[in-house]
């Protein structure tokens, strides 16, 4: 039908149906302008609500980035009830898909010589916490720009995979990570859930992370030190993962960054998206920020301490 419809105007209906029907595809004008009088079904109606919305939701901010699974899940949490399958089919049908993460590049170095003393790694690839501000990771990559390298780090807090901090300069000295830090004790503090002694602070083994400086800084905070294996990223997996997603979901895609404040400007919006909106899989499909408040509720609720157990006892 949709071949005769967009034909008719070039050919008219009858020579149309006559090459198709001389092709082995036997169909009448009359069959044709029935089934054009034909009311739409209702499963073609629902299709075209459920898409006119799938493509609201890809069209509204960083949703584009969702596959079908998350499309649905964010659906189904604004109140539009459709089942996964249809999702799945509809987004097949008219070639939308969410991002695929690439492989990050390294760009922390080992600090070797005086002043750069490893600590032990207190995770052992255990990216697991129990409540939030227990368990941080940290990292940092880098973004090409017109005008030059801008470096991006992160701070994330395991609990809730939120990013707690964040800091971005043109270089990569410890300075760097330093503010990153910095950020994510303010925002804790400014949120009105400070950090307290015992919180552990896992990276890699690179020389912003083993300085005297940034272990000097977490030695006055009273935040406990982790440094992964040299060179082996599953150590630090946890952070690894969210900067994929930061560079596939951000970065791949909405290029060419011109220089340090449009990466700014740009990482700005997408981290307040992901902490208040994007739906994470590793805590039960809700926005970090909704994981948190469920977990302070009920630690308000339960009369529980915020504090480190170890700060406690």
């Amino acid at each position: 039908m949709r071949f005769i419809s967009e034909h008719e105007d070039t050919f008219g209906v009858e020579p149309v149906c006559r090459v198709l029907s001389e092709h082995g595809l036997q169909i009448a004008p009359g069959t044709y302008y029935a089934a054009r009088k034909r009311p739409p079904s209702a499963r073609s109606v629902r299709d075209a609500e459920i898409l006119a919305a799938i493509l609201r939701l890809r069209q509204a901010g960083y949703e584009e980035v969702y596959g079908a699974r998350k499309t649905w899940l964010e659906l189904n949490r604004r109140g539009i009830r459709v089942a996964r399958c249809t999702v799945e089919r509809l987004m097949r049908e008219h070639g939308l898909e969410g991002v695929r993460r690439g492989k990050a590049p390294r760009t922390t170095e080992q600090g070797t010589g005086s002043g750069h003393e490893r600590a032990a790694d207190l995770l052992k690839r255990d990216f697991t916490a129990d409540a939030p501000n227990r368990r941080w990771v940290a990292d940092f990559t880098q973004v090409a720009t017109l005008a030059g390298t801008v470096y991006v780090g992160f701070v994330v807090d395991i609990f809730s995979r939120a990013v707690v901090g964040w800091a971005a300069a043109r270089h990569k000295r410890a300075r760097l990570v330093l503010d990153a830090l910095d950020m994510a004790l303010w925002h804790r503090d400014h949120g009105g859930h400070p950090v307290s002694a015992g919180l552990i602070h896992h990276s890699d083994a690179g020389s912003q992370y083993t300085s005297i400086a940034f272990t000097a800084h977490l030695m006055a905070e009273g935040i406990l030190a982790s440094i992964g294996t040299v060179g082996d990223a599953l150590d630090n997996a946890l952070m690894e993962s969210a900067i994929g997603l930061y560079k596939a979901e951000l970065i791949n895609r909405r290029g060419p960054w011109r220089a340090l404040a449009h990466v700014e400007t740009a990482t700005a919006g997408y981290l307040h998206w992901f902490n208040t909106q994007r739906i994470h899989s590793a805590i039960g499909d809700i926005p970090p920020a909704e994981h948190e408040a469920a977990w302070y509720a009920a630690a308000a609720g339960n009369g529980k301490s915020e504090k480190n157990p170890k700060e406690a006892a």
